[in-house]
Parts: structure tokens; C-alpha cells; sequence
């Protein structure tokens, strides 16, 4: 039997995504409930299930390779978390395009308002080590995302349109932050949310499918997008997570990711 790209689909496509949908998505907003019931009475134990949410994606996509595929399948796909040999072209890409996105929208806003939008007051080298710290922590992420439900949807929809898919999802699993007081995403207009989400969906796919399926890669630039949020979003309504956004910033950081995402997409190799 020939072995199989990490970029090509898997058999029983259809049931599996099914499967994986539903065991994360109820896995990860079991546990923020949990969370924001516990989180003021027992710190730890509210830390405890914000991560078990967290790690939802990749213990369910470990859990169903193992179950459905044997060892060997999943030793490929957790392989693949280590696969650092890639031109430095793809970590500089990972680490600097959220930064490019977040500088080019300052410079249009600066151009379109009269006056430059509000910067992070988070020192670059503190952005940096945040970065480092956080890319281990997105493997509870994005060896469910990326590693497992990516090629699945490529094999059903093609990859362009697998990854837009995919950020659809991957928007809509973070929705319950959206009402949970305290949270980065608390009281934003999620459908910018959503759009942006799906945009750096396709930014991510196209560096994987150039890095043969580097889990290590994605991680990186999931991290980086987390922690470089250079010029923070403003302006989102408190009361309607479902209304637009009114504020100039996001829709123009939206725009020029969907610009990108566009490129990605007309550059994409077909996966057969």
C-alpha cells in the first residue's frame, strides 16, 4: 500500500469530519461552560477546563486517527508536529504577515482618518517571547485543525475551498468567548470576527500546503497571529455580537486579508 500525503484525504471522509465536528465542538464548549461556572470559586479547576476546551480539537482528532486508523497513521500525523526542515522563507512568513496585515491597515487608516489608530502598548520583545511560549500550546489546536480535519475537507472540497470551510468552523468553534465577560473577543462583532478568521484560514492553508503539511509551521504563525496584534480592534458593539462593526480598523485589516487570501487561493496547487 502506498503511503499517503499528509495533503491528501483520508477514506470514510464524510463520517469522520462529521464525527470530529461534533466531539469538538461539544468537547470545547462543554468545557468553557464548565469554566465560566468555576473560574470565580476555583481558579484552577476553571484553568483546567478553559484548556480542556482548548486541546478539544487535537485530543479529538488523536483520539479518532487512533481509533480509526491505527498507530501508524496517527505516529505520521503527530510526526508531522516536528517537522521543522522547511526553507526560512515559510517562519518568516508565519512569524511577519499578521504584522504586515496589522501595519498596512494603520498606514490606510492613516491616510483615509487623518491620524494614526491607537498601537499596542505590549513591547515588541514581550510579543516575542509570547510567540515562543504559545506555539507549543496551539498543538491543541491545530493537529485537529490543520493536521486532521484540513485534509478530510480538501478531499470533499478542494483545498482553497477545504480552508475556507475550515475557517468557518474554526470561527464558529470561538463563539461562546464572544459572551463570556473578561475574554479578548467579549462583546466584538463577530461576523468581522468570522470574515478575518476564514481569511487567515486560507493564509495558513497555503503555507501549509508549501511546507508539506508542517503542523510545527502552522503552530508558529497560529501563535504569532495571537500575539502581535499590533493595532487592536475598536469600535465593536457591545450589545449585538451579530451586528457590523461601524469602526473604519477592522474592515480595513478584513480587507487586506481577504486581498491576500484571495492571492493564496489562485496559487494553491490542486490536491488530488
Amino acid at each position: 500500500m502506498n503511503r499517503q500525503s499528509p495533503l491528501e484525504g483520508e477514506s470514510g471522509t464524510q463520517d469522520s469530519l462529521v464525527e470530529f465536528a461534533l466531539l469538538t465542538f461539544a468537547g470545547t464548549w462543554i468545557s468553557w461552560t464548565a469554566w465560566t461556572m468555576s473560574r470565580s470559586m476555583a481558579p484552577a479547576i476553571g484553568a483546567l477546563f478553559f484548556f480542556l476546551g482548548v486541546f478539544a480539537p487535537s485530543l479529538t482528532a488523536i483520539w479518532l486517527t487512533r481509533k480509526n486508523e491505527r498507530r501508524v497513521a496517527l505516529n505520521a500525523l503527530l510526526a508531522r508536529v516536528f517537522q521543522w526542515r522547511v526553507s526560512p522563507r515559510w517562519y518568516l512568513f508565519a512569524v511577519f504577515y499578521f504584522v504586515a496585515i496589522k501595519l498596512g491597515a494603520a498606514v490606510i487608516y492613516r491616510v483615509v482618518a487623518g491620524e494614526w489608530p491607537r498601537f499596542s502598548a505590549v513591547p515588541w520583545y514581550l510579543m516575542v517571547g509570547g510567540i515562543i511560549i504559545s506555539t507549543p500550546v496551539q498543538f491543541g489546536e491545530e493537529v485537529g485543525w490543520r493536521g486532521y480535519a484540513l485534509p478530510r475537507l480538501a478531499a470533499r472540497f478542494g483545498f482553497g475551498r477545504a480552508c475556507i470551510v475550515l475557517g468557518v468552523m474554526w470561527a464558529a468553534w470561538h463563539l461562546p468567548l464572544f459572551f463570556i465577560p473578561g475574554t479578548d473577543t467579549a462583546g466584538q462583532p463577530f461576523v468581522v470576527y468570522m470574515l478575518g478568521v476564514t481569511a487567515l484560514s486560507v493564509a495558513i492553508g497555503w503555507q501549509y500546503q508549501n511546507t508539506r503539511g508542517s503542523l510545527l509551521l502552522a503552530m508558529l504563525m497560529h501563535s504569532a497571529v495571537n500575539n502581535t496584534n499590533i493595532v487592536p480592534f475598536e469600535g465593536g458593539p457591545a450589545s449585538n455580537r451579530f451586528a457590523l462593526s461601524t469602526a473604519l480598523l477592522p474592515w480595513l485589516s478584513v480587507g487586506l486579508l481577504w486581498i491576500g487570501a484571495l492571492y493564496f487561493l489562485a496559487r494553491m496547487r490542486r490536491v488530488s
